[in-house]
């Protein structure tokens, strides 16, 4: 499972990268034939890594229960976030990068609640759910840079 934690972490650095080299107002633009801008993506990645990881597991999440409201599956930017919650997205996104990592490695996630996602893949435990994290932070990923083109 290293792996799969060591993928992760490359993509939470080039989310990290791309949030960094972009003014607010860049951050907060949805370009034109785009329905989400830069932040929303960050931020609906750490709501879908918990919702996959912790909640289908029958965990508590380690965001709020309003962020993940705010950024989860079938959402979109209600508004510009500020550089305050700019700042929490990045910090989350290390935070929490960390945090399944060591919550798998004390073998928290004993239960798993089997879900299929929207392309139909069924996800049945924690590994597969780890797994298909990296491949949703991957798309999630080639839409941000999708959207730097237009910012």
């Amino acid at each position: 499972m290293k792996s799969v934690f060591n993928v992760q972490t490359t993509i939470r650095e080039v989310i990290l990268k791309i949030l960094d080299n972009y003014s607010l107002e860049q951050l907060n633009k949805i370009p034109e034939g785009f329905s989400n801008n830069l932040i929303w993506n960050a931020g609906h990645c750490i709501s879908v890594q918990q919702a996959l990881v912790y909640k289908l597991s029958g965990l508590p999440a380690n965001v709020s229960e309003e962020f993940m409201a705010k950024y989860k599956k079938g959402t979109k930017p209600e508004g510009d976030v500020s550089q305050e919650e700019v700042g929490e997205i990045k910090r989350l996104l290390l935070s929490t990068l960390k945090q399944v990592e060591s919550d798998f490695e004390k073998g928290i996630f004993v239960n798993y609640m089997e879900y299929s996602t929207s392309i139909g893949y069924t996800l049945k435990n924690i590994e597969g759910a780890l797994d298909f994290n990296n491949y949703h932070e991957g798309l999630h990923t080639g839409v941000m840079m999708s959207i730097k083109k237009f910012v």
